[in-house]
Formats: structure tokens, C-alpha cells, sequence
């Protein structure tokens, strides 16, 4: 298992559209059950599954209330895709999250534009939406707990807290969750901020006013407790230094620590047309195997290695250390024969110019290979012109041809577009499935 994850936000902030700043967020991902699919609206009118403006709301009812009903618990969420917090999100899946104070059923939180990450690990919530004091885990030492959670473009940086967390019928108490951009942690220690990209620690910068991973494992990192790697900080005061940190004070995948339906999750999303969409309603299932809603079939199953990656091929090129994740907000990989966007002549450094611009909408072959050499057959995705799709679309919150260059060589970021149309699982690290042993995706 690699020493530590690569957490991924979905490269948006890296590789923006133009004026369109991209990434985490959501408009009015409902917590509310539901089984179907969802479906696609492509008018220009709101969605009625679109929560308030504000992103939050308290509540003084049982934020730790089961709506289980007949002895079996909730197990879906639903999903959206739309506008995000900031009405300017793309390709962006979201959900809402109930966070309690720990042993509370009254002191609760019901947060939205919560992003749905199967590339990352832990709830992380923004603190401006966030209105509950939780308590921050304090090491042996007596030091507060806190992270720099690193991403592809920038850095967040917060306290690790304790807090009770609900979706759908599933519950989860005493999880450590990282709250980023927390008034009472204002010194960001040198070797955090100078990792490179930017600061996102506020809604607009964020995207979001957080971000729910529900990788392929259980923790953040893999060797953290007996090893430092930047992530975690020992707080003593003003003064932050990188530490160990014990596995049960780790940022954990939430679903690990249901009660029922833990090893793993299914994302269910239908077909986009090739336009894009307004919006996309879909569904968030917990568990595999564990209920009839959540039964495997006889899908492609796809091992991992400890960093979630697979091997893709596309275009006559492989990419050794590539990830199939929810949380990147379009098809990302190096290809010279495509041609890249060209920056408008009012904002020459426009970073429109890091996505694909091919005069036709291109469709390639993609073979994808798992770690237990099983391979996919009959796959094909297409690139479209970005500018193009924007231009005509400018309402629109999903694209399913959006792609663009990715900043590390040999890799294939396949974000949201390879969920559209697909029943996706992603089981956890040692979980014992029908279709097989985690950590891997099927789909």
C-alpha cells in the first residue's frame, strides 16, 4: 500500500473554463431515499430537487434519526449534478450530509453541496457554511489534531474534529472530520502552503462546502501512523508541525464506519445526451451486497492497487496510473493529435486553453485493465470541443465530452462522463462481495 493518497478534488481549479470556475459544490443534492436512477432535465428552468440557496440549514430534530421502516435502513441518497454553490460548477456530483455534535440527536447541521468523491478519503466540510462547534482530536500529547489536504491544484488546509454524520438511513458516530478554512487554525505552516497551487479554504475557492471520499479504502494514508508525509499536523498553539497520527484519529471514509452497508458504494447516474444538460438527478447506494437494491450482477470487475489506480489505454497510448473518479469534472489525459482550446482575446491566460478543442467531436476506443489483468471490451468515449459545448449551452451544468490535458505525465483522469449512463461500484479495501474482493471498481 502506498505510504500516501493522492486526494483528488477533480482538477478544477486547475484546469478551469474560462470564466466558469469549476470544481466541488452543489445546488440541492437532497439526502431524501430513492432507488430510481433520476434522470436528466435539459431546459433551462431550475430543478425542483434543488435545496435552498444558502447551502445549509439547523435543525433541532434528530439529526441521528434512522428513516429505516420495516427493520431495514435507508441505504440511497440521492445525487444531482448542477450549478454548485457559487452557480458556476460543471460536471460536479453532489449530496447532502447531516452532521451532528457527537452523542447529539439535537445539535445537527444539514449541509449541501457536499461533493461526491470516489477519489479521495473523509468528509470535509467548509467552515463558513458549517454553524456547529465540534470538538478537535487532541493527540497523546495533548496537541490538536489538524491536516493539509493536498489536491492536484491547491491546498486545504483545517483541524481534524469529531462529529456524528447521517445520509440517508445510514449513521456514523465519532468520525474524525476535517473542517477546512477554521477560524481557530489561521497559521498554515510553510511546507503546507508551499506545495504548490493555491489556497482552498472558502466555498469559492473550494467550490463546495465540502467533500465526501468514498474511495476504495479506508484511510487517508496508508502509513501515517508510523511515518510523516506533510498531511498531518501536531498543533500546539500558532505552531503546526508534520506528525504521525494513530489509524483511529485518521480522516476515514465515512461509509467504513455504517453500521450495515460499509464495504463500499454504487453510484447511479443515467445517460447524458451529448449536449450536456441543465441537470442530472441520480442515486448514491451504500453497501454492496448487503441488500436487494445493492446486489451484484454480472458487471466488469476492476482490481486496484494501494492507490486506486488502473492501467488505460486510449488513442493508441497507455497510461499505467490512471483512476476512474467521481469527483474530476471531465476526461483528463495527455494527447498531442487532439488540439487544445484557444484563449479568448480578453483573457489570453485563460485556463480554457488546458481542455480540448478538436474542430469534430472525436470518438477513441478505451481499453481499461485492472490489477487482476481483467480488461473491458467495446468501451468508447468522445471529445468534444469545450468552447463549443459552452457556447451553446451556456445554462448547462453537465457535459459528457468535456476533456482536457491532464498535469502528470502516464496518467487517465476518467472523471464524471464515465458515470453517466452506468451503475458504477467502487467496493472497499477487504470487503468480501459476490463479484469479488475490494479494493475495485465494477461497473
Amino acid at each position: 500500500m502506498a505510504a500516501a493518497r493522492i486526494l483528488k478534488i477533480g482538477l478544477c481549479a486547475v484546469l478551469c473554463l474560462g470564466a466558469i470556475a469549476c470544481g466541488g459544490g452543489g445546488g440541492g443534492a437532497s439526502s431524501a431515499s430513492s432507488s430510481s436512477s433520476g434522470g436528466v432535465s435539459s431546459s433551462s428552468g431550475s430543478t425542483s430537487s434543488s435545496s435552498s440557496s444558502g447551502g445549509t440549514s439547523s435543525s433541532s430534530s434528530s439529526g441521528g434519526t434512522s428513516s429505516s421502516s420495516g427493520g431495514t435502513t435507508s441505504n440511497v441518497a440521492s445525487v444531482i449534478v448542477d450549478q454548485g454553490p457559487s452557480s458556476q460548477s460543471v460536471n460536479t456530483l453532489f449530496v447532502s450530509v447531516i452532521v451532528c455534535a457527537p452523542g447529539s440527536t439535537t445539535s445537527c447541521q444539514t449541509i449541501d453541496h457536499i461533493q461526491v468523491d470516489s477519489g479521495s478519503y473523509g468528509l470535509r466540510l467548509v467552515a463558513p457554511p458549517l454553524t456547529l462547534t465540534l470538538p478537535v482530536e487532541t493527540l497523546a500529547n495533548g496537541s490538536s489534531l489538524a491536516e493539509c489536504t493536498q489536491f492536484a491544484d491547491g491546498f486545504s488546509w483545517g483541524p481534524i474534529v469529531t462529529a456524528d454524520l447521517q445520509i440517508a438511513g445510514e449513521q456514523a458516530h465519532s468520525v474524525p472530520v476535517q473542517v477546512i478554512g477554521d477560524s481557530r487554525f489561521t497559521s498554515i505552516p510553510a511546507n503546507c502552503s508551499s506545495t504548490g497551487g493555491t489556497s482552498e479554504d472558502t466555498v469559492s475557492t473550494f467550490g463546495a462546502n465540502g467533500i465526501l471520499g468514498i474511495g476504495p479504502f479506508e484511510l487517508d494514508c496508508g502509513d501515517c501512523a508510523t511515518n510523516t508525509h506533510g498531511l498531518y499536523y501536531a498543533c500546539t498553539g500558532s505552531t503546526c508541525t508534520d506528525t504521525t497520527v494513530p489509524a483511529n484519529l485518521q480522516m476515514p471514509n465515512p461509509v467504513t464506519h455504517f453500521a450495515v452497508d460499509n464495504n463500499g458504494t454504487i453510484i447511479v447516474l443515467p445517460s447524458v445526451p451529448a449536449a450536456g444538460a441543465l441537470t442530472v438527478s441520480g442515486s448514491l447506494i451504500f453497501g454492496i451486497d448487503t441488500q436487494t437494491n445493492n446486489v451484484s450482477g454480472t458487471q466488469t470487475v476492476l482490481t486496484v492497487d494501494g492507490n486506486a489506480n488502473l492501467s488505460i489505454s486510449a488513442d493508441g497510448t497507455t497510461f499505467a496510473s490512471s483512476f476512474i473518479d467521481s469527483g474530476s469534472n471531465g476526461v483528463f489525459f495527455n494527447d498531442s493529435n487532439i488540439t487544445n482550446c484557444t484563449a479568448p482575446a480578453n483573457d489570453p491566460s485563460s485556463q480554457i486553453t488546458e481542455f480540448y478543442c478538436p474542430g469534430t467531436p472525436i470518438t477513441l476506443g478505451v481499453i481499461i485493465e485492472g490489477q487482476n489483468m481483467v480488461t473491458t471490451n467495446n468501451l468508447t468515449f468522445t471529445v468534444g470541443n469545450a468552447q463549443t459545448m459552452l457556447n451553446a449551452n451556456p445554462s448547462f451544468n453537465a457535459f459528457p465530452q468535456l476533456a482536457g490535458t491532464f498535469p502528470m505525465p502516464g496518467t487517465f483522469d476518467y472523471g464524471l462522463p464515465f458515470f453517466y449512463g452506468k451503475r458504477v461500484a467502487v467496493a472497499v479495501e477487504g470487503a468480501i462481495t459476490t463479484a469479488g474482493k475490494g479494493p475495485y471498481v465494477a461497473f
